[in-house]
């Protein structure tokens, strides 16, 4: 026989005393729920959390960027950046914290006196800027020359980070100096980079491959005639 909110298996009736039932713990998992249900709630009412995003000072986000928020010099929560610097950090008691924000190839940064507050996430905003590690730095120190071997000054130069997959992805831009002279810097990190000159409409790339912080010198040699003074 079966009733609304509970089944009953045998071959007697309603008082058949060799029956099973099976709402209670139908009954007992619903409660068990509600509870944990009503703790999580109950949880997130007493604690707050900050967000915002890391950046550095061209206005791109730094992903990985590990934040913590400390009170009396121990990290109590920490999260990390996504790829475009953006961070939430919860379960934090009221009270006031220090944010400490850590990269990878920039210097550390640090928010002192951040209020948070129970059931509210404080926004940091997007001004959260790291300053870039001057030890610990790629830097690209070449010469442009024109196909004689003299001095291209003014030219063009772009620096592409060449993906795994042969994609490239354009990080700058810079120009040659009097004596076709350029330098570029760029936070530490194991890949190869693609600089190409370019006077005119020609152009001319070297690949780099770069693995750890130091100076990479280079020179690029355009396919073009240097212009003649009139």
């Amino acid at each position: 026989m079966e009733k609304f909110g509970q089944i009953v298996f045998g071959s007697g009736g309603e008082g058949n005393s060799g029956g099973v039932r099976v709402s209670s713990w139908l009954t007992r998992g619903l409660l068990d729920f509600c509870v944990l249900l009503l703790a999580s709630v109950s949880l997130f009412a007493q604690t707050g959390g900050i967000k915002g995003r890391v950046r550095n000072m061209n206005g791109s986000g730094i992903g990985g960027t590990t934040v913590a928020a400390r009170q009396n010099g121990r990290d109590i929560r920490t999260t990390t950046t996504n790829e475009k610097g953006e961070f939430t950090l919860t379960g934090l008691a009221d009270g006031t914290y220090n944010i400490l924000f850590d990269a990878k190839g920039y210097n550390s940064g640090l928010k002192t006196n951040v209020a948070v507050k129970s059931g509210k996430v404080k926004d940091l905003g997007d001004r959260l800027i790291l300053q870039v590690d001057r030890g610990a730095l790629v830097i690209f120190i070449g010469s442009v020359y024109y196909k004689d071997g003299t001095s291209a000054p003014g030219a063009r130069v772009d620096i592409e980070k060449v993906n795994g997959d042969g994609s490239v992805r354009k990080v700058g831009t810079v120009w040659a100096g009097d004596l076709g002279e350029f330098s570029y810097r760029q936070p530490e990190g194991t890949a190869k980079y693609r600089i190409t000159a370019t006077i005119g409409k020609t152009s001319a790339s070297k690949d780099m491959d770069v693995d750890s912080a130091q100076i990479y010198r280079l020179g690029i040699t355009v396919p073009v005639d240097r212009p003649v003074n009139p």
